[in-house]
């Protein structure tokens, strides 16, 4: 499959099949994480794998859509170790995890595992649950497994806006 059938054939997986990830699979997704750029390549990706009843337990106490994937990568970025923009304070922190996990989610689809990005977590619970340090900010909640036989993208997976509604080129007005 090319880039670009990748990219529109991939969705996200809601029900999953009770079949562990094989070890050779997660390390190519969490690779492919590895892999991605970040702000002067400072990898301030901060990756937990939680599989086995009590780390699962525990994320289904800060969300609801954990889908039932025998696997959660939960995604942080580190403000400490992260570059900041001179100009106005900004840390690339959050914006390097957030291209981390894409990165993850396509090695994931490509392997065949399903995934789905979850933001809607508690993050003071999730800091709780799982001993963050004070600069590792939760970014995602990555559910993966085997989809489910009769998992299938959502109805409006497919819509997308036209381009010209969302991309835009800057022209000068001349004086």
């Amino acid at each position: 499959m090319d880039f670009s059938e990748l990219v529109r054939a991939r969705y996200s997986v809601r029900k999953f099949r009770a079949q562990q990830l094989k070890e050779e699979h997660l390390n190519a997704i969490l690779a492919a994480g590895r892999a991605a750029p970040t702000a002067c390549n400072l990898q301030p990706q901060r990756i937990f794998v939680l599989r086995g009843e009590e780390a699962l337990s525990r994320v289904r106490g800060c969300t609801k859509y954990s889908f039932g994937a025998p696997c959660v990568l939960l995604v942080c970025a580190d403000t400490e170790h992260c570059y900041v923009r001179k100009y106005d304070g900004r840390p690339s922190a959050e914006i390097d995890a957030a291209i981390v996990t894409t990165h993850m989610m396509l090695a994931a689809y490509a392997l065949g595992v399903g995934s789905t990005w979850v933001m809607s977590f508690d993050p003071a619970r999730i800091r709780e649950q799982f001993s963050l340090p004070a600069a590792w900010q939760p970014v995602a909640l990555l559910p993966l497994g085997y989809p489910a036989e009769d998992a299938q993208p959502a109805p409006y997976h497919a819509e997308r806006m036209p381009l010209d509604q969302t991309v835009f080129e800057f022209c000068p007005k001349e004086e």
